[in-house]
């Protein structure tokens, strides 16, 4: 299959979602937009990461990661993001110790927070691309006549996609919770998980 480089193009905000953002990723021989819902958490790292200028008077865990890594000469080469299953990215981190490869599953926003730091390049394959990439259009402000794009939007409708089933929650039975938040939590979509925990929070509560 076919592999397309990416770069980071920003993070932007919901304007309707308290604490949701999204990762938009660029296609560098295209025009498309790959946008991933992440959290507050990884949005600050790499967001850190981007401005090289701002330094923690700590590390954070992507940056104890990157120092351990330094001092057993480990070396990230790449990040793949190689699966899109119902709506959560599944990504690899390539990574490289003297002679011998190896490839660590990870989170796609832990994956993009370490290859920040280790100025590793970003691919997905094609296919899906095709199937999550949007094209963003620029739009101008009337009052202003400044150009303003609709990625704020775009977070919008992306955690409105990823949280759509929460609607149907109070249909589910308290057992059919549970199951439905383990199984959250082993597809790693915590988004998800922190939802149906919220609401059988609100159930043994009453």
């Amino acid at each position: 299959m076919s592999l397309v480089k990416l770069n980071i193009k920003g993070i932007s905000y919901s304007q309707t979602q308290n604490g949701a953002y999204a990762l938009i990723l660029s296609e560098v021989d295209g025009e498309r937009k790959l946008p991933i819902v992440i959290g507050a958490f990884e949005a600050q790292s790499i967001a850190i990461a981007l401005e090289k200028e701002i330094k923690p008077p700590r590390p954070l865990t992507h940056d104890l990661f990157k120092s351990f890594s330094d001092r057993f000469k480990i070396k990230v080469k790449q990040v793949i993001i190689h699966k899109l299953v119902d709506g959560v990215f599944y990504s690899s981190i390539i990574c490289e110790n003297e002679q011998a490869e190896e490839i660590i599953d990870a989170r796609t926003s832990d994956a993009i927070a370490l290859a920040l730091r280790f100025n590793a390049p970003i691919f997905t394959y094609k296919t899906i691309l095709d199937k999550a990439g949007i094209y963003l259009k620029a739009t101008p402000k009337k009052e202003e006549g400044e150009e303003e794009n609709d990625e704020a939007l775009v977070v919008d409708e992306v955690f409105a996609e990823s949280t759509s089933e929460s609607t149907d929650y109070k249909k589910l039975s308290l057992q059919e919770l549970y199951n439905s938040l383990d199984s959250a939590v082993a597809n790693e979509d915590y988004e998800k998980a922190a939802n149906i925990r919220d609401e059988i929070s609100r159930r043994e509560q009453n």
